[in-house]
């Protein structure tokens, strides 16, 4: 049983427990001092022991309802007042013109003289004759045939290692493949020992030439 269940201990009840321990001291000290039974009777019967009745424990004592609950209810949200600020004057502004640079005007040198123009200290020489290189053996068929013949004027550049480039016409012969003829036989069998200029230098120079066609003798 726990301590909690117990009765709590009245001091009436204490007395009663107190008075029986009493007696019982007394009975056993007479009968070891040889007392008589009678003294023993009669101090129990001149003992009066009162049975106290423990009173009943006070009813407990409900513990008083909560009170009820109380809604609470937040404050109303109010809006702060706007901030008004007072407008910013941005100061004047001042713009401030660099002075212009000086002018400085500093003059060109002068250029320099062109190189002088070179100049042909040995002209080209052909290898052999110019008009052997254009014969009647070469004669186009179709002119053949139809009897077409006339003079061709024919300009070409030597370059510096003595061949014949870039052949045109400047003077037509009236057929266009007696033209063609003659230039292309020109560059292909031509050859010229290079001009050289005044250092001694091979250099480019351009020659010139005639040819006629004539139809061969049967």
């Amino acid at each position: 049983m726990a301590y909690a269940d117990q009765p709590t201990m009245t001091p009436r009840k204490a007395v009663s427990i107190a008075l029986v321990l009493l007696l019982h001291a007394v009975i056993g000290y007479a009968f070891v001092t040889g007392l008589a039974y009678q003294v023993i009777k009669k101090a129990a019967q001149d003992l009066k022991v009162v049975d106290i009745k423990d009173q009943p424990p006070p009813p407990e004592q409900k513990p008083p309802p909560p009170p009820p609950e109380q809604k609470f209810e937040p404050p109303p949200i109010v809006a702060p007042p706007p901030i008004v600020q007072a407008p910013t004057i941005a100061p004047p502004t001042v713009t401030t013109v660099p002075a212009p640079p000086p002018v400085i005007h500093v003059e060109a040198p002068p250029a320099p003289p062109p190189p002088p123009a070179p100049v042909v200290s040995k002209a080209a020489a052909a290898k052999g004759n110019p008009q052997s290189w254009v014969t009647a053996e070469d004669y186009p068929p179709a002119a053949q045939r139809e009897g077409r013949q006339g003079v061709v004027a024919m300009t070409w550049q030597v370059n510096e290692q003595g061949k014949i480039e870039n052949c045109s016409i400047t003077q037509s012969s009236g057929s266009t493949d007696l033209d063609e003829t003659a230039c292309r036989l020109v560059t292909r069998r031509g050859k010229y020992a290079p001009a050289l200029d005044q250092n001694g230098k091979p250099m480019r120079v351009t020659q010139s030439t005639r040819f006629r066609w004539v139809l061969p003798q049967e």
